[in-house]
């Protein structure tokens, strides 16, 4: 599931788009409760729009984001973006992404 060397990187199922993801955290899985910086890339147009949902309907709070990147040091194609995410509870998230055009998502597990 996750990808790279140093940070844990995740691709993403897109239509339309190319989606990669990159967790600023120390391990995996990521832990309920903790706040994750997650940087987004993402290939479209338009201006990003982004939700995290639990299989049951929880939401998961997003505390800061999206904020549009000039750029990093992180080579993926698409415009980068970053957000700040609470999951409150253990279980596979589904974080949607979605552009004027193109669209995806990435499953992200939490214990």
């Amino acid at each position: 599931m996750f990808e790279g060397e140093g940070f844990p990187e995740v691709r993403g199922t897109a239509r339309d788009a190319e989606l990669w993801g990159l967790l600023f955290v120390r391990a995996t899985p990521l832990r309920a409760g903790d706040e994750v910086k997650i940087v987004w890339r993402m290939t479209g147009e338009g201006p990003l729009r982004i939700r995290a949902a639990h299989p049951d309907g929880t939401a998961a709070e997003r505390v800061w984001g999206p904020e549009e990147h000039g750029g990093s040091s992180w080579r993926r194609p698409g415009q980068e973006w970053g957000t700040g995410f609470v999951f409150p509870k253990p279980g596979c998230w589904k974080v949607e992404l979605s552009r004027s055009r193109g669209s995806g998502h990435v499953w992200l597990p939490v214990r």
